[in-house]
């Protein structure tokens, strides 16, 4: 894990003032290649090499330049099937990387030789073009901003911000989509100018008629046209896993007493000695209409301790939860519905405070696996769609929107905008649960997750890996049809996972009830002063900011009012205007 920085216009400066503010990135060292029309900067985090093998920007034996950030899953593969051409000096996949795209066409090497999880810029010198590449579900970032001049591009928002014109003022349709669908998934970000390389994208740019001149994007699609083997399912999991475990540093897994966690947590524990787990307790703890906000930790603890995993319990108070507030907004960039933030921010704190520098999550296993009710819904639809706008506005029903805006812009509107820049490609008529699967996998997944993990990790200088969102391993899951994935009931789901591993796991966490991992905010409001002080103090405000939120109708609403405090806070922090 790494940062990547750059400007096509000769800016030295810039792009040492993105390294610096970005340093969190890459605590291994930084460097910066400079030309008359480009400047290409990188912050190291070394993971899979000793730091001076694995500095960049990496020159080519063909003189072309490489910035990277991810890891290559199949490396091992790759490096014994061209054995006959590519003698690798180092344990680097960066060199590995770099090689290929001096020997293949771009896509060929995005689409079908790599499975990673990358973000890269390549500056291809005879053609005088740059390539900006985002893996296939957008597990790393990439941001840019374009104008008539030139483009610049970096792993974080923040770096872009003071070079950006108006990029304070808030984009209006970014902020309605967060509203309808709780994150932001389009390729507008939130901040005016700063744009998304979407996941699976990528993009060339032409630096002499500079202008982007070609892309492509690289999909899981949801072919539903295999059958599930329980075996082969174990055997393609079980080696999956294996393949995410590169690198020479220390090893660290989220655990959350769910089926994906634990799954990944026995796969791990048969691969990595002394493995370390963390699973976050709540105190205080409360049991609001029969859930318990601490199941997921009791199940995890005993969990971790049959596979005799270094386990710890990382606590979550009211004052952890208030003292990281601010600061976990200000990481994650753009703002989203999850007051759970302060908690997923410390959390990687305190795992970094462990010498952890590499984390594990089972994330996406709910996606894939069909771990909702929401994908038996689909199935039980009576009016099929038979378009892909039929299918978009089918698929936008499963949201909510808590934060209301004085803004004229409606459900249909955004419809209007998915239509044009969700893929076509992720619908399957055939298969409408493996298709929404498929389409959460880049927006939901991709754009709350994912983003979440890798800012809130890189904070503290630690790589984030998903094994179960691996390219071949989600084309292999999303290509078992539906049918296979629910039972009859409405609890039976992931029937995936629970056929294959009923050997394994025991029954307190095949028949758990799915709960969130969740802290009990609501509770804390109306029982803990400073909770209920710090929440009003900022929800009974007045700014700029109120004439776009409409709150008059949020009395008795504590979810909603939390939302306002959560975006209220971000609007603060990044002095954002309309």
């Amino acid at each position: 894990m790494c940062g990547i920085f750059g400007i096509t216009e000769n800016n030295y400066d810039l792009v040492r003032d993105m390294l610096y503010k970005s340093a969190h990135r890459g605590p291994d060292g930084n460097n910066i290649y400079s030309s008359e029309n480009l400047i290409l900067g990188h912050n190291l985090l070394s993971i899979t090499s000793k730091p001076e093998e694995g500095k960049q920007p990496w020159i080519s034996k063909r003189g072309n330049v490489l910035v990277y950030n991810g890891e290559i899953f199949n490396y091992n593969d790759l490096i014994t099937n061209f054995k006959n051409q590519f003698l690798p000096k180092t344990t680097c996949d960066t060199e590995l990387l770099s090689w290929l795209l001096d020997e293949y066409p771009c896509e060929k090497v995005v689409s079908k030789i790599i499975d990673s999880m990358h973000s890269f810029v390549f500056f291809n010198k005879s053609k005088n073009t740059i390539v900006l590449s985002r893996d296939h579900v957008g597990i790393k970032p990439l941001f840019f901003s374009i104008n008539k001049n030139c483009l610049v591009f970096s792993s974080e928002i923040k770096p872009l911000l003071n070079y950006v014109k108006e990029s304070n003022k808030i984009n209006r349709v970014a902020l309605a989509c967060t509203s309808f669908l709780g994150s932001n998934v389009l390729r507008e970000t939130v901040f005016t100018g700063v744009y998304k390389v979407l996941p699976g994208e990528t993009i060339t740019y032409d630096l002499s008629r500079k202008k982007i001149v070609n892309s492509f994007r690289t999909l899981i699609k949801p072919l539903s046209n295999q059958k599930f083997n329980s075996e082969e399912f174990k055997d393609v999991t079980c080696t999956t896993v294996k393949n995410s475990i590169l690198g020479l540093r220390k090893f660290g897994i989220f655990l959350s007493g769910g089926l994906d966690s634990s799954l990944l947590a026995y796969e791990l524990s048969n691969k990595i000695k002394n493995l370390d787990s963390f699973t976050n307790k709540m105190n205080t703890n409360v049991i609001i209409k029969g859930e318990d906000y601490n199941s997921d930790a009791y199940v995890a603890k005993k969990f971790a301790s049959q596979l005799k995993l270094n386990h710890q319990e990382v606590e979550i108070s009211p004052e952890i939860l208030l003292a990281n507030w601010d600061e976990s907004i200000h990481a994650i960039e753009e703002p989203r519905y999850n007051w759970n933030l302060p908690m997923y921010y410390y959390t990687n704190k305190f795992l970094s405070n462990n010498n952890v520098i590499v984390t594990m999550a089972g994330d996406i296993g709910d996606e894939i696996y069909g771990g909702y009710q929401k994908y038996i819904n689909y199935r039980k639809v009576e009016q099929k769609p038979k378009k892909w706008r039929d299918f978009l506005k089918l698929w936008m029903q499963k949201f909510l929107a808590p934060l209301e805006l004085n803004v004229k812009f409606n459900s249909m509107d955004l419809l209007d905008i998915l239509e044009k820049q969700l893929p076509e490609q992720l619908w399957n008529p055939d298969d409408i649960a493996n298709s929404a699967m498929a389409l959460d996998c880049i927006t939901t997944v991709s754009e709350d997750f994912f983003s979440r993990n890798d800012r809130f990790g890189m904070a503290f200088s630690m790589e984030g890996r998903f094994p179960l969102a691996s390219k071949r391993y989600m084309q292999y899951c999303l290509a078992i049809n539906s049918d296979y994935k629910f039972g009859i009931e409405n609890s039976d789901t992931k029937l995936l996972l629970k056929n294959a591993y009923d050997d394994v796991f025991p029954d307190y966490i095949l028949n758990k009830q799915k709960t969130g991992w969740s802290v009990p905010i609501t509770y804390w409001i109306d029982n803990n002063d400073k909770v209920k002080e710090k929440y009003n103090s900022t929800i009974n405000t007045r700014d700029g900011i109120e004439e776009i939120l409409n709150t008059n109708n949020y009395m008795g609403n504590t979810k909603k009012r939390i939302i306002t405090w959560i975006f209220r806070t971000w609007a603060q922090q990044y002095n954002m205007e309309l």
